[in-house]
């Protein structure tokens, strides 16, 4: 279905903060993903453009800079706060989501899953399309179900032998080569761990705020929001963050952050980043599609 557009930039602000994923599943029926054939293409973002122009503010004024003596980042956490409540509006979205993250200091290869997000109760369905590695892995979370343990199984043979095990989101198997839990997904979580952040942020000098039109996810034109803090400090948890609004839907569809060079003159070392291609929201999704009993997933008993 049509993404509904959403008034203002509210979602600029999740530039601060990312949620990372984990492993999920290919599934065919009415339940399951599209349907993927072969190695996804490599996303591409553009994040250089021109000059920013004024920007609109979720009440319709052009975009204001911080106020005298107020910190540049205030004024991405008004929208982010304002924003919020819209997008905690949605009943469910669904999206392929592509991540890319530095674990235990080794930037992994992008992976690719389909998932279904749905916000009362919080429920997240999950499925790898790619890499061949992990495609067929299934993942399942739903507060207050399963002594707040989530469902999973791993791809192909190994899910014949080991079948559907109940894990703890936070627990070593689960976090094995992931940044965060499965119960941080998605973009509310995003946006609330921004304020967080931001708030905290805020607190100190040293930040560099820049809205940048023209940017492009793939074929998607879009307006990026750059903070960046020039001089590594143990407060601050990146040196350049980036978060890329879909200009049609004014939907954030992309994180990135980076570290500080780890040589005078160095480029800055990629994070993590996370990217949203799809996004439908406003599914009508039901029990059914959180449930390991789904016939059209692939969870089975032991």
């Amino acid at each position: 279905m049509m993404l509904k557009r959403i008034a203002g930039q509210a979602w600029l602000v999740a530039a601060l903060i990312s949620v990372g994923c984990l492993a999920s599943a290919w599934a065919q029926g009415p339940y399951g993903p599209p349907p993927m054939q072969g190695q996804p293409a490599a996303v591409q973002a553009q994040p250089v453009g021109p000059s920013p122009s004024a920007f609109m503010t979720p009440q319709g004024s052009a975009r204001g800079d911080a106020a005298p003596q107020e910190h540049p980042l205030m004024p991405a956490l008004r929208w982010a706060k304002a924003g919020l409540p819209i997008l905690e509006g949605f009943q469910d979205y669904s999206a392929v989501l592509v991540k890319r993250e530095r674990v235990e200091n080794k930037l992994r290869d992008p992976e690719y899953m389909f998932v279904r997000i749905r916000h009362k109760p919080f429920s997240v369905y999950m499925c790898f399309l790619a890499p061949p590695s992990v495609k067929g892995t299934e993942t399942i979370y739903v507060e207050g179900l399963n002594n707040g343990k989530m469902w999973a199984h791993p791809p192909g043979i190994q899910n014949r032998l080991i079948g559907t095990l109940s894990l703890d989101p936070r627990g070593p198997i689960a976090m094995h080569g992931n940044r965060y839990p499965i119960t941080e997904v998605g973009l509310a979580n995003l946006v609330r761990r921004l304020i967080e952040v931001g708030e905290r942020d805020a607190q100190y000098g040293e930040c560099e705020v820049k809205f940048i039109e023209g940017a492009k996810i793939n074929d998607q034109v879009c307006t990026c929001l750059q903070v960046i803090h020039p001089v590594p400090r143990r407060n601050f948890t990146f040196n350049i963050a980036r978060i890329y609004v879909d200009a049609r839907t004014n939907m954030p569809i992309r994180y990135e952050a980076y570290d500080w060079p780890t040589t005078a003159g160095g480029a800055p070392q990629l994070i993590e980043e996370y990217t949203y291609l799809d996004v439908k929201v406003n599914n009508g999704f039901t029990d059914a599609d959180f449930d390991i009993n789904n016939p059209n997933y692939q969870f089975k008993s032991r």
